[in-house]
């Protein structure tokens, strides 16, 4: 009962973000006599034929911006929480060692030792 309408608003929210440049062009094709008799910046050269088409640009241009402003900072906020830094704890254990004196030795008996095979060594 809960789940459906909030679905259907989440939905439309995520609409809106990606046809944002569609809804200022339905505002244009909506509003296109007021847009080009008051907002048009080109209002003055009428051998331009703008009819306000340079104001609906700017503010494509705008809707483009926020939308890529908005990228950034979601990339930026997946990176932060990717990273999230948690402090470390070390523990340190101690343990007494017991120290042995053992004799040199390589753990190779003297007659195996000859066996193994040693390149020619280069007298320079």
């Amino acid at each position: 009962m809960f789940n459906k309408p909030v679905a259907i608003v989440i939905l439309l929210s995520l609409l809106t973000v990606n046809f944002a440049s569609l809804f200022v062009f339905a505002g244009f094709e909506l509003n296109k006599q007021y847009i080009a008799d008051r907002l048009c910046v080109n209002k003055n050269k009428p051998e331009l034929h703008c009819n306000g088409k340079c104001y609906l640009m700017k503010k494509l241009r705008m809707a483009q911006d926020k939308e890529q402003k908005q990228e950034r900072q979601s990339q930026k906020t997946q990176i932060q929480d990717a990273l999230v830094i948690m402090p470390l704890k070390f523990e340190h254990y101690s343990a007494t060692v017991m120290v042995l004196h053992i004799p040199f030795s390589t753990g190779v008996p003297n007659a195996i030792r000859i066996a193994i095979f040693h390149p020619p060594q280069v007298n320079v």
